[in-house]
Order: structure tokens, then C-alpha cells, then sequence
């Protein structure tokens, strides 16, 4: 599965950006998905989970009520809404595919990037204050 994703930059404090991620093949067999975000120097940081049918989602709580995830799995594509852009969300992000089809929600694997064998290359979003 090769995963490709698109739609950082640079936006003000307070903007929006909308991430997208595109999948090599259908994303419903892709299984559960994330977003995940990396700066210099710190580990990958989980961001936000969805289902493999798009019907549970779970949040970092430094992102909750802002962001917001969503799939298409007739596009192959899973979406992360960015809204309400901090400097601090500044990052590299990275979306990932689970290959794993349960949709029971465990809080503590999801968070966890080792759970995910499949990643995009990355995409830079800045925020300016």
C-alpha cells in the first residue's frame, strides 16, 4: 500500500488547511487510518484515528474540537480539516494505514505509531503567528 499525501503550507494563526491522502489501493482495505505529526528533534505524535467505514474517530486532545478527520473510500482518499491553525501545530504530517480491519477502538494502539505498517512521505503545514 503506498499512501501519498498533499495539501500543507504555510497559512496565519488562526487559518485552515485541508490534508489529503491519497492510497494506492481501495482505503477500505486499507483498515483503520491516522494522522500523525513529527517536528525536529520530537517523536512522531499521534493526531487523529478513523475507522475503516469512517464511523468512529478519535482526537489528541490538542487538536479536538478544531480538527476534524473524514474518509472517502470510493476516492481511496482519507481527509484531515484543519481549523483554527495554532503555531504550534506546526509540523510535518503524515497520514498511515493500519491494514488491520477491527473497528473496535482501543485508545492506547491507535495512539501508537508502531500500529501502522503503511505511511505517506509527509506534508509540511506552518503556521505563522
Amino acid at each position: 500500500v503506498q499512501l501519498q499525501a498533499s495539501g500543507g503550507g504555510l497559512v496565519r494563526t488562526g487559518g485552515s488547511l485541508r490534508l489529503s491522502c491519497a492510497a494506492s489501493e481501495q482505503t477500505f482495505s486499507v483498515g483503520f487510518m491516522g494522522w500523525f505529526r513529527q517536528v525536529p528533534g520530537k517523536e512522531r505524535e499521534f493526531v487523529a484515528y478513523i475507522d475503516k467505514r469512517g464511523g468512529t474517530t478519535y482526537y489528541a486532545d490538542s487538536v479536538k474540537g478544531r480538527f476534524t478527520i473524514s474518509r472517502d473510500n470510493a476516492k481511496n482518499t482519507v481527509y484531515l480539516q484543519m481549523n483554527s491553525l495554532k503555531p504550534e501545530d506546526t509540523a510535518v504530517y503524515y497520514c498511515s494505514g493500519s491494514g488491520d480491519s477491527r473497528s473496535r477502538l482501543i485508545t492506547s494502539a491507535v495512539r501508537d505509531a508502531a500500529m501502522y505498517p503503511y505511511w505517506g512521505q509527509g506534508t509540511l503545514v506552518t503556521v505563522s503567528s
